[in-house]
């Protein structure tokens, strides 16, 4: 099994944290970003972006795919059979990449731009949009502590990947409405215990 893309990527990050959760023995090659794009990875992806799983004759790319896809071939513990169980974890994976869309800016603002290039107001209104959306990550961790109940998911994956960039990252980072997220943080805290987690915590970049 293969998984092209480059470690600082958060969708490469969603995959590798998926990969060491189930324990499957793979390898990732540097692609994108500063590694550019082969012709080689192009032809299984014509998308530029990472990442891309290969396994076996399977060529997969959009990672809340291979994160599903991992899920129910290789670890139904991440994923369960059970479509009320898939469809809770569908529903934050697609809202997911709502708050990606929020966060981007501060994220590119504080990790791409040089400090004295920084636009104030544009990495403040990202980080008053992320703060509203984790007011209602809030409201579902204070019924249990995973965003599909009582057990750790493939959707505490794809979410977990931005909170950690969220708690990360030199930003005002709480809604008004909900100034302390404690039950954010409690989650955010059982996530980066977990051993596979490791794979994946690198300096921002």
């Amino acid at each position: 099994m293969i998984l092209w893309g480059r470690l600082n990527s958060h969708n490469v990050k969603k995959a590798v944290w998926a990969l060491e959760e189930i324990g499957l023995p793979y390898e990732r090659r540097d692609m994108g970003g500063a590694f550019g794009y082969t012709s080689e990875y192009l032809a299984m992806n014509p998308n530029r972006l990472v990442p891309t799983l290969v396994d076996g004759d399977l060529v997969l790319y959009e990672s809340n795919a291979i994160l599903r896809y991992l899920g129910a071939r290789y670890g139904e513990a991440l994923w369960p059979a059970d479509p009320v169980e898939r469809a809770r974890a569908d529903r934050w994976m697609d809202w997911q990449f709502s708050y990606a869309d929020a966060q981007r800016d501060a994220f590119l603002q504080c990790v791409r731009v040089a400090p004295d290039q920084r636009d104030a107001a544009v990495i403040a209104r990202s980080a008053q949009a992320c703060g509203a959306m984790m007011a209602i990550l809030e409201v579902e961790l204070a019924l249990q502590p995973y965003l599909t109940g009582e057990s750790f998911g493939i959707a505490d994956i794809a979410m977990g990947t931005y909170a950690h960039t969220y708690f990360t990252l030199d930003l005002a980072r709480y809604d008004a409405t909900s100034p302390d997220l404690p039950d954010v943080r409690d989650w955010y805290a059982r996530l980066i215990a977990r051993p596979a987690f490791a794979s994946i915590a690198i300096p921002l970049s």
